[in-house]
């Protein structure tokens, strides 16, 4: 089968040339390679200009608007093969990764996407030194899983164990059969002007809908390496900003593909409980207990809530624009 790779990049010369070799040493090469650029970012586009010996076709795509939902929409649009894999500017694929992922779609033909562990990379801050050598990273047989309350389950930089069937796939390593993403755009109403976070689990509740399985194996494997992040996204920290975009996208996501029942399961979570960057009331007040840090603890909970009622907003609006557009087409 044919694999396209498509990758959204911004400003990350370095990383993006580490990426683009990565797919030159891999086992089993793609058939082409997709980078998606914005016109501006000259530092990207003189990587893309200097035309090395390739093992695959090498195709530059341009998109004006900012943000990786507009990137990624984008490329998907130009790629043409059965299979689109989709990984990170600062992440390098390991070697037999394209291997491992057409092994699974050619053995499994329910199955609609692959994707495997993120091995991060963190980088040193200063103050804040890497753990000493041989201390072993956490591990987690969890992963990628949307539980019946609301709570998203991610992991999948932890994975251990067999292959096996999830909810969602994370963005730095993921595939799709071209089959399953026929006629499916990333929603453009997530808020965030660079990353926009959680565009994933739109993309996975649409194809699942569909009737196709997701499956992650823990040994089809990218190195991360977490480079700069943009619009408040840092390694290790996150602005207010960021965290309200943060909580917003995954709660309108939520709001947008739950059955009905449990959209309200999801938001009263959130609101009630949250999570430890996002406390709801109970975890908010339970820090306000026994935690020092009270301005932080209280910060981080207004914007928290801010971020899950603009997600109600915003899903109104969106339930209403569909309804509209139904009216036109009848």
């Amino acid at each position: 089968m044919d694999i396209s790779v498509l990758i959204p990049t911004y400003r990350r010369a370095e990383d993006l040339r580490c990426c683009l070799d990565a797919l030159d040493r891999q086992a089993r090469p793609p058939e082409s390679v997709l980078v998606v650029v914005r016109p501006a970012d000259s530092e990207s586009l003189g990587v893309l200009r200097e035309q090395p010996r390739r093992a695959y076709a090498l195709r530059t795509v341009t998109v004006a608007e900012p943000g990786v939902v507009a990137a990624l929409n984008a490329g998907l649009a130009a790629a043409e093969s059965e299979v689109i894999a989709i990984t990170d500017d600062d992440a390098a694929p390991r070697t037999h990764w394209l291997e491992g992922l057409e092994r699974h779609f050619e053995t499994n033909p329910g199955v609609g996407g692959v994707g495997g562990r993120d091995r991060v990379h963190e980088p040193v801050h200063r103050g804040n030194p890497p753990p000493p050598p041989g201390v072993p990273a956490a591990r987690r047989r969890t992963v990628g899983k949307v539980r019946w309350y609301g709570r998203v389950v991610g992991n999948h930089h932890l994975g251990v164990g067999a292959p096996r069937e999830v909810d969602l796939l994370k963005g730095a390593n993921m595939s799709y059969r071209r089959a399953a993403l026929e006629g499916i755009d990333l929603d453009e109403r997530l808020w965030g002007a660079g990353a926009q976070p959680h565009w994933e689990l739109g993309l996975a509740f649409a194809v699942r809908r569909r009737g196709w399985k997701l499956l992650y194996d823990p040994e089809v494997e990218v190195d991360h390496y977490r480079s700069q992040r943009f619009a408040g996204h840092r390694p290790g920290r996150q602005s207010p900003d960021a965290l309200r975009n943060d909580v917003h996208n995954q709660t309108y996501l939520l709001l947008r593909w739950l059955p009905w029942w449990q959209k309200s399961l999801a938001l009263a979570y959130g609101l009630l409980v949250g999570t430890r960057n996002a406390p709801g009331v109970l975890l908010a007040g339970e820090r306000l207990v026994r935690a020092p840090d009270r301005r932080g603890t209280l910060g981080s909970f207004r914007v928290a809530v801010e971020g899950r009622l603009g997600a109600v907003a915003t899903a109104i609006a969106a339930r209403g624009d569909a309804l509209g557009s139904r009216l036109r087409d009848a």
